[in-house]
């Protein structure tokens, strides 16, 4: 058998069972975690396969976000209201076109359980609000705006509240440590406390159904050997997204080969190709999350241009969004302009230096950078007059960047170079019920089948916020191990 090899094999082809539980998880990241815990406590005997040699997956290298909402604890105690209908209508326009509301709802009305539900497993939150421009806080910090939910349009469609919700990490140091960690090892405490077994270097390759296609188990391969192993109620597919397989990256979302960033190798497609096999549905294939590498305290305080020399994008919303807006709608191409002070101002400030960029070129005025980086002759210099006109009365009418950050473009004037600076990992993938059932191309579920996490289409389409992923990925892999549980 090889590792392309994905044919759902016959049980009836299987002589011996090498392993066998009421649940089989295939993944020990946040879905399979949540999905472990959730089974257990409906009285399933759960086995946990996990390809490398310990838990954690991409989850447990995450800056930690978890995007919650609705007026959580936290929330309240850092001054901020928020109701399930706000949150809603934020992530209804936030997540993208094509974004499924039947599951947008549904998570956030199960948002205030699931947080608490997480704290009853020993995730800590502290109630406190990291309020600057980042990628994540810069100490142990629960809460930020994780989103752009502050920023236009956002803050003109939903009251803007926080909702980036992150474990609280000690002795955090930025680039070293993770408060993904921190969500994970308690959950996987929980899970391994109240019974579920893990078999680590466990590469689960291939289904196995009975005649009338029920999954009854997979096969994998554990130090050289193929192992059958046997679900006596179901199989929970845990195993992370496609954005490490080159091929299918190719095929459903090339304009992010040879990028992927914020995910791990073990991340190959092989879950979506397995229940591919079976005639499993997907969705959002194309869908991509976009980083864009430079710090938002830079950001904030410079123009960001694209290769005509205009502004497309309001530097202080979500960088997640400048980085897709970039990528796909500006040919990858982009141009920070910033002043001598703005950008002595980000360098202090505490934020990591490991994003920080140095400028690209240097000028005493905006002609001489226009001319250094190549614009056609006047367009930055039209930007910049524009940009400063506004700034000087506390306004942006182009796009509505926040007072807070307008300032006058000075000298002298710099430009960081942001051509080739996205990466990003992908979004789509098996489409399933909000049970968590893995849903055939006919509209049925596959009998024995459920899957949660990034080899599923969640709440994210073509747009993304901080903490989606892990959110929905612990919310509906709950779900599925519940659903599991009970086939």
């Amino acid at each position: 058998m090889t590792v392309d090899d994905v044919t759902p094999l016959p049980a009836s082809e299987i002589a011996r069972w090498d392993d066998e539980a009421d649940v089989v998880v295939a993944g020990f990241g946040i879905a399979g975690a949540a999905a472990a815990v959730e089974a257990t406590r409906h009285g399933a005997d759960v086995l946990v396969l996990e390809r490398t040699g310990s838990w954690g997956g991409a989850a447990s290298m995450a800056g930690g976000f978890i995007y919650l909402g609705g007026g959580t604890p936290i929330q309240k105690a850092c001054g901020f209201d928020d109701s399930v209908e706000n949150m809603m209508a934020f992530l209804n326009v936030a997540m993208g076109p094509g974004a499924d509301e039947k599951r947008i709802a549904d998570y956030c009305e199960g948002s205030l359980d699931h947080f608490d539900w997480l704290v009853e497993n020993g995730v800590v939150f502290k109630p406190e609000f990291f309020g600057e421009p980042g990628w994540e806080p810069m100490g142990d910090q629960g809460l930020m705006f994780s989103g752009g939910e502050n920023s236009y349009p956002f803050n003109t469609i939903a009251m803007p509240a926080p909702r980036g919700h992150v474990p609280q990490m000690s002795n955090k140091v930025q680039g070293e440590s993770s408060a993904g960690y921190m969500l994970m090892k308690p959950i996987v405490e929980t899970a391994t406390g109240a019974g579920a077994r893990a078999l680590y270097d466990v590469r689960v390759q291939r289904l196995i159904v009975e005649s009338d296609g029920r999954v009854v188990g997979v096969v994998a391969r554990r130090y050289g050997e193929d192992v059958a192993i046997r679900a006596r109620r179901g199989v929970v597919l845990a195993m992370g997204s496609f954005a490490y397989n080159e091929a299918m990256v190719a095929q459903y979302a090339p304009r992010i080969a040879g990028r992927p960033a914020a995910s791990i190798e073990q991340h190959d497609g092989q879950a979506i190709r397995m229940a591919q096999a079976l005639g499993a549905d997907l969705a959002h294939m194309d869908a991509t999350e976009v980083a864009i590498f430079i710090d938002p305290q830079q950001l904030v305080r410079g123009v960001l241009v694209n290769g005509r020399g205009q502004r497309y994008v309001a530097e202080d919303t979500y960088p997640g969004r400048v980085g897709q807006l970039t990528l796909y709608h500006q040919d990858n191409t982009a141009y920070l302009v910033i002043d001598g002070d703005a950008q002595e101002e980000a360098m202090a400030s505490l934020s990591p230096q490991m994003m920080m960029r140095p400028a690209s070129w240097v000028c005493d005025t905006v002609a001489e950078l226009e001319a250094e980086i190549g614009l056609a002759p006047g367009s930055l210099q039209a930007t910049v007059a524009a940009y400063n006109a506004g700034a000087a009365n506390g306004e942006d009418p182009l796009l509505h960047k926040k007072p807070q950050w307008l300032r006058p473009i000075g000298t002298p004037v710099g430009a960081i170079d942001l051509r080739d600076s996205t990466g990003g990992f992908t979004l789509g993938g098996l489409l399933t019920s909000l049970a968590g059932e893995v849903l055939h191309v006919s509209g049925e579920p596959i009998a024995g089948l459920f899957a949660a996490g990034r080899c599923t289409a969640g709440l994210a389409a073509w747009g993304y916020a901080s903490g989606v992923s892990l959110g929905d990925g612990s919310f509906y892999g709950r779900r599925a191990g519940r659903s599991a549980a009970r086939a």
